[in-house]
């Protein structure tokens, strides 16, 4: 039995008729920039997201980026993230003149700490970017006062986290601005790259949709009030969406029922699963494990047809782009997580026995490689060995 990471063919069967039709009316229309497409699912996503606007643009990277601008933020600010993270959440930090600082995560959940933020700041500190990563949310709670406290600003980088919610109210109306991809492996995802900016600040919408439209207002086609980009929502990509929307919560609970059914499973083997924090309900964009054994498991799940992931295995403060010649900061609990962090299948179709097989060819892998289970937050682990910098010998 062979296992994809992810079965994007068994969700797209579920809507080949309504997908098929949206292309064929946006074929006749001709309508590929803007029009009536983009402008629905702008409307129906910002009601799914619970705030009061949704800017479409042409990806998750675009949309950090473009918030920031549009905030102001810029050369000479600083913007706080998580290490553990893909790196286009600091990546958009440095594209909009900024100067991203890296923080350390919480050990069971591997998400961005208001203690983090809190010992991070500094006069130049503009504003903190929280990743609700493998669709987990952060505590918005803790991470909101030390914000408030500190007057700058939130912006959720919510590109895993589809549908997700923090105490009951769903991720991208939990700060100033948050960030969605569409990627095409995303919960909610599109047939190529999309993103989108989700706020409930009017004026912070528009200058979103003039920075990513040549720096036009919306009134005025001719006007450029500052030098844009063009980083607009394709219409192709929103109707696929608006398609999709529909099944979104199907598909988040059919994932939660996988995640629910793995815990259960994994619960005698000598792995560690990233934990949910208490108030979180995850999306379940990831089903994400730590051992000891990673890539020899790795490579035992591969020669069983049984495909994972890796994310992330070079934490973003260890990364040769972000190298400016300043030292390094050792930040222990993601540089340990990213030598074992390992994603195993997870997909809405993912079924009962596809994952019994995942476990059992796991659990047959841990013995023969004498694992026992480990101690995953002990005070020790802190002093052992870190990664190594990008470029050394491993």
């Amino acid at each position: 039995m062979n296992i994809p990471f992810l079965d994007l063919n068994a969700m797209h069967a579920e809507l080949r008729d309504p997908l098929n039709e949206v292309w064929l009316n946006l074929l006749h229309s001709g309508h590929f920039v803007g029009g009536e497409y983009v402008d629905r699912f702008e409307a129906e996503w910002a009601e799914y997201c619970g705030v009061e606007h949704c800017v479409g643009v042409s990806d998750g990277t675009a949309a950090l980026e473009l918030v920031l601008r549009a905030l102001g933020i810029g050369p000479g600010s600083e913007v706080i993230v998580p290490t553990n993270t893909f790196i286009a959440t600091a990546e958009a930090v440095v594209a909009a003149g900024a100067r991203p600082v890296f923080i350390d995560v919480d050990p069971s959940t591997l998400l961005m700490t208001a203690s983090g933020v809190q010992e991070a700041l500094t006069p130049r500190t503009a504003a903190v970017i929280p990743v609700h990563l493998y669709g987990q949310p952060v505590n918005m709670d803790e991470i909101g006062r030390v914000a408030r406290a500190a007057r700058i600003a939130i912006i959720e980088d919510a590109a895993q986290a589809h549908g997700a919610t923090w105490r009951g109210k769903r991720v991208g109306g939990l700060s100033d601005a948050a960030c969605f991809s569409f990627y095409p492996g995303k919960n909610l995802g599109a047939f190529g790259d999309a993103g989108a900016v989700v706020t409930n600040d009017s004026r912070l919408a528009d200058r979103v949709r003039m920075h990513s439209n040549h720096g036009r207002p919306p009134s005025a086609p001719h006007l450029h009030h500052v030098v844009g980009t063009t980083n607009r929502l394709d219409a192709l990509q929103a109707a696929i969406l608006l398609v999709k929307l529909p099944q979104l919560d199907a598909w988040n609970a059919a994932r939660e029922r996988a995640a629910a059914c793995y815990r259960e499973a994994l619960a005698g083997l000598p792995v560690q699963p990233v934990e949910v924090a208490p108030g979180a309900r995850s999306s379940h964009h990831l089903a994400v494990i730590q051992t000891a054994h990673r890539d020899e498991l790795r490579r035992r799940l591969a020669d069983e047809g049984i495909a994972t992931g890796i994310h992330y295995p070079i934490p973003c403060h260890r990364q040769r782009a972000f190298d400016a010649g300043a030292a390094v900061p050792v930040l222990p609990v993601s540089e340990r997580a990213a030598e074992r962090l390992l994603s195993l299948p997870m997909f809405p179709h993912l079924t009962d026995a596809q994952i019994a097989r995942v476990v059992d060819v796991m659990g047959r892998a841990l013995d023969e490689l004498g694992a026992e289970r480990e101690a995953f937050h002990e005070p020790g682990w802190l002093h052992r060995p870190k990664i190594a910098a990008p470029g050394a010998s491993r």
